[in-house]
């Protein structure tokens, strides 16, 4: 039965149309809602060019309803409404939306809320300009391959180097290529991809810092490398025809020949004078955009192919045609005497010299020969022209790879065998002296060949810094971005200008190793991008290329600095201090940029391991380190610009060593979640800002709870993972709950402090955090503690890391122990001293002894604190009264803070004696402290969190800057190493 399709529209309500495959520019596929019936798209936009149509998704406009558009029109009902589509249920931004599908690809689309906000979206219909594998991939990577190096140095490289030297540095070469094109394939299969080639995915692997510092290297490499072919060119031209040479050419005589044979070499000025002209001719070329180099290729292509039959023809044919002296034709005794190497010292021109300047061996012989196989980027630095990435990319590289190194490893054997070793070393354009039929014509084909791969690297290295520009990292590159369907012509005069200026170098010998540094760097980023990947092994990571693996990748990025060290290790110290200098220039003038690099990835699972390998169990002394928890929500207001009290985070960071530890700064909102979750976004957004602003370390997070406490409690119970969860929790002292809210803020600190100590976790309220000292306010005195009950070592762990912070490192540490009368004070005190020193702690001990139920020894209490004893005691009297008061009225226990509580009016008495007896203590001895610590005593039960907050307030009267201090059951010292 043939397929088919039942819509709405018919007059009995439905109609029946033939199945058709759904298209990529079908209105199905760019638009989930239906439109109206009644005009014509096609009309609608008259003025539209062919390839560029716009389709209205707005609610109530005519669109086309015909089946050729496969959208089933929406039914009209009788009272004029609308049938609703059939995906309702799942909203009108489904992932069909062409718009949501292109954000899936990274692209930077700002697609509308919803189809019926009516914003007209233009659709581009057809990819006539883009490229497949064969023009878009194999040919420019063939024709950069073999470009200048296999001409006019091959041959040469094989008399020096021997026939198994060559084979083995051909070897080298190829399988380094091979792994990286392999690893080339994986990283380009596994998404779409933007222009920029090579860039692009190392940038996307490693982070951009990697990813800018070898794509601007690769730049200059490809930039280079034109200069290379170019004066490949220009050398044959001048060899082919002399009387073109404006200035007198340079003779040379070959070393090691029975006879002294004079051996002429072109001018470097005629050279330099020739690659500027060529170097103009060709940008003028690149200037016409990708069409017109697309029909310019075939041109340099024919006579490449044309050359390479000529050549091996004439191989074969050398015994019966006898070219020159030196040809011996295709011959076993010749690939005996020329099998071993024969390194010899040259001039700076190449030819053999018995006291030249120029040493070889085969380290700098794969130096030269190794820009010979650096053109398999060539077909990726076009990843922007490609209709299909995925495929084009690994199947033309693999394949151009493959072809390219086998001709070179065919060409060692023949080259080897057709002449001897003083014609390979002397005759510079053997290619062409053994060519049949037609050598001068093989000349105009080496030198059309050369200008191609020229041609590819003008191509490519423009559109390699435009990608790196449009990606908007580095401002200084701003000047080279571009539109996606715009040429770049500021990168093509830039890549120009470095061009001419590597020509007038002159010199192919020297630009070769800086080329090949440059690429190998690139090829080494790409091997290290598919190894991060692989091993990370991501969800993401889902590769169409199903041929590697991590080790080959390895290897391939083992073997590109192999190679480099081989070559030259100054250059390549020289290659990867200009990588570092980038790395570190865009890390300081970069702009920020999460691309979800492999780094990131591994950071992740690094992190996951170290959590499962903390596991559950308690951490040891040793390796404990303080995680706040900072609650933002202060006791008032702060600036709406302002998500954070300024000096909380101050202090966050004098609970760490050297900056070392991370904080989470919490805050709450008040409300229902589904209301006001956008607002906790932004909330948090603003921040986790603040707190990079403030240079601290750590994360935000903002919870929505019906209010504080309900909030603070949620946030206590869940709030990390593991050993990672926080284990102080920090807030400021709320100084201001008599003039705000008497009954609010003290029934939500009480119960703060209550959740922290079921919860295990530890205390520090901050009092005077207004006046608290940033890291450049030096403070003097002493760093007073008073030790009253056992806290784990806390308080001291406290005092030791605020002495590491530059506000408080000439502060001095005095240690108070409160004691009972009756106690031993000398021997609490040498105990006390003994135990610091065996915590490594500098600190001066004082023991005070008090009776707790009589006055101070020594005299009364401070006037002050006497007076703030009087005034507490009477509000409480007060308070308590009016509490007896409704309970009798309603004939209610006594209740407070929504619970009922019981009042024993002589420990309410006792409580106030105490903490006067505290604060009397602290103004005596620590009026002039730069900080006081003072153990924290937690909210008695069944009294009212009124009677609780004038405790503390009577105990913190008159002490400008304190902190209050409550350990938990462990401790976070030890005395042992």
């Amino acid at each position: 039965m043939e397929d088919v399709d039942v819509e709405g529209g018919g007059e009995d309500g439905f109609r029946v149309r033939k199945y058709r495959p759904v298209l990529a520019n079908d209105r199905a596929v760019l638009e989930m809602s239906p439109v109206d019936p009644g005009s014509s798209s096609a009309s609608a936009f008259p003025d539209q060019p062919p390839n560029l149509r716009k389709i209205n998704v707005g609610q109530g406009v005519n669109g086309s309803s015909d089946a050729k558009d496969g959208i089933a029109p929406r039914q009209k009902q009788p009272n004029g409404t609308q049938q609703e589509s059939k995906l309702e249920l799942f909203g009108f931004d489904s992932l069909v939306n062409i718009l949501g599908l292109k954000s899936m690809t990274g692209e930077q689309v700002a697609p509308p809320s919803s189809p019926r906000d009516g914003e007209d979206i233009p659709i581009i219909a057809g990819q006539s300009d883009k490229m497949g594998t064969m023009m878009g991939v194999f040919i420019p990577c063939l024709q950069s391959i073999l470009g200048i190096i296999y001409y006019i140095r091959f041959s040469w490289i094989v008399g020096m180097a021997g026939i198994g030297g060559s084979l083995l540095l051909v070897a080298l070469c190829g399988i380094c290529t091979f792994l990286t094109s392999i690893s080339l394939s994986a990283i380009a299969t596994n998404g779409a991809m933007k222009g920029g080639g090579p860039y692009y995915l190392i940038g996307r692997a490693l982070g951009p810092e990697v990813g800018v510092s070898i794509g601007l290297c690769f730049f200059l490499g490809n930039a280079v490398a034109g200069a290379l072919y170019v004066l490949g060119a220009v050398e044959t031209f001048l060899k082919a025809v002399p009387a073109a040479g404006i200035f007198k050419e340079t003779v040379s005589q070959v070393n090691g020949t029975a006879v002294a044979q004079p051996i002429q070499s072109p001018s470097s000025h005629d050279l330099q004078i020739y690659g500027i002209v060529v170097t103009i001719i060709l940008c003028f070329i690149v200037f016409g955009g990708v069409k017109m180099i697309n029909r310019v290729a075939p041109a340099f292509l024919i006579p490449v192919l044309f050359s390479l039959i000529c050549i091996f023809l004439g191989v074969i044919l050398a015994r019966k045609d006898h070219p020159a002296e030196g040809v011996t034709g295709l011959s076993l005794e010749t690939i005996k005497e020329n099998w071993n190497s024969d390194y010899q010292k040259t001039n700076a021109a190449g030819i053999p010299e018995t006291d030249g300047s120029v040493t070889w061996d085969f380290n700098s012989l794969v130096g030269l020969f190794f820009p010979a196989v650096t053109g398999i980027m060539a077909g990726s630095n076009r990843s922007s022209s490609l209709k299909d990435t995925q495929r084009s990319i690994p199947v033309g590289t693999l394949a151009a790879t493959v072809v390219t190194s086998a001709m070179y490893l065919v060409s060692v054997v023949l080259f080897g065998a057709v002449a001897s070793r003083e014609k390979l070393l002397t005759d510079r354009l053997l290619t062409a002296t053994i060519a049949w039929p037609f050598p001068s014509l093989i000349k105009i084909g080496i030198i059309l060949s050369t200008m191609g791969a020229a041609l590819q690297s003008l191509t490519g290295a423009p559109r390699l810094l435009a990608a790196i520009a449009n990606d908007d990292i580095l401002p200084i590159l701003n000047y080279f971005k571009t539109t996606d369907s715009s040429e770049p012509h500021a990168a093509t005069f830039f890549t120009a200008f470095l061009c001419i200026g590597c020509v007038i170098i002159g010199n192919l010998d020297l630009i070769t190793p800086t080329v090949t540094m440059f690429f190998l760097l690139c090829y080494t980023g790409v091997n290290l991008s598919c190894f991060l990947l692989d091993l990370l092994d991501a969800p993401s990571w889902r590769p169409r290329w199903k041929f590697h693996h991590w080790s080959m990748s390895l290897v391939g990025a083992l073997l590109c600095v192999v190679i480099m060290f081989l070559i030259s290790w100054s250059f390549t110290v020289v290659s990867l201090a200009l990588a570092s200098l980038i790395y570190k220039y865009v890390g300081i003038k970069g702009k920020a940029g999460d691309w979800g690099d492999g780094f990131k990835s591994a950071y992740f699972q690094l992190a996951l391991r170290s959590l499962r390998s903390l596991g559950a169990n308690q951490v040891h002394p040793k390796n404990w380190y303080p995680i706040p928890l900072v609650f933002c929500r202060p006791w008032g207001k702060l600036p709406e610009n302002v998500p954070c009290h300024p000096k909380l985070a101050d202090f966050a960071n004098c609970m760490k060593k050297k900056g070392r530890g991370m904080s989470i700064f919490v805050s709450i909102l008040d409300g229902d979640y589904h209301e006001c979750a956008e607002d906790a976004k932004a909330a948090c957004k603003q921040l986790s800002t603040y707190i990079d602003y403030k240079n601290c370390e750590g994360v935000a997070e903002i919870v929505v709870a019906p209010n504080m406490s309900e909030g603070f409690r949620g946030i206590i119970q869940t709030m990390g993972l593991g050993n990672l969860k926080p284990n102080i929790v920090v807030m400021r002292y709320p100084e201001i709950w008599r003039r705000e809210n008497l009954t609010e803020i003290p029934a939500t600190f009480v119960g703060i402090i209550n959740d922290c100590i079921v919860a295990n976790k530890a205390v520090v309220i901050v009092k005077g955090l207004d006046e608290w000292p940033n890291e450049y306010q030096k403070q003097y005195g002493t760093i007073d503690l008073y030790w009253i009950v056992r806290d784990g070592g806390l308080m001291l762990l406290l005092s030791q890391l605020l002495l590491t912070k530059k506000s408080f490192e000439s502060c001095k540490i005095q240690v108070f122990c409160i004691a009972e009368e009756d106690a031993d004070a000398e021997g609490l005190k040498a105990d006390v001293k003994k135990f610091l020193y065996d915590l490594r702690m500098q600190a001066e001990v004082f023991v005070i002894t008090m009776k707790w139920d009589a006055q101070t020894d020594g005299g009364s209490p401070q006037d002050e604190s006497m007076e703030a004893f009087t005034s507490a005691q009477q509000r409480i009297d007060d308070y308590l009264t009016q509490m007896k008061a409704a309970a009798e009225r309603d004939t209610t226990p006594l209740m407070a803070d929504g619970k009922t509580v019981v009042v024993n009016e002589k420990q309410v008495e006792k409580f106030l004696y105490t903490t006067l007896k505290l604060n009397s203590t602290i103004l005596r001895y620590s009026r002039m402290a730069a900080v006081v610590l003072v153990s924290l005593p937690p909210p008695p039960l069944n009294h009212p969190a009124y009677f609780y907050m004038e405790y503390m307030d009577l105990l913190l009267e008159n002490v400008p800057r304190i902190l209050l201090v409550r350990g938990y059951r462990r401790d976070v010292v030890t005395l042992f190493t």
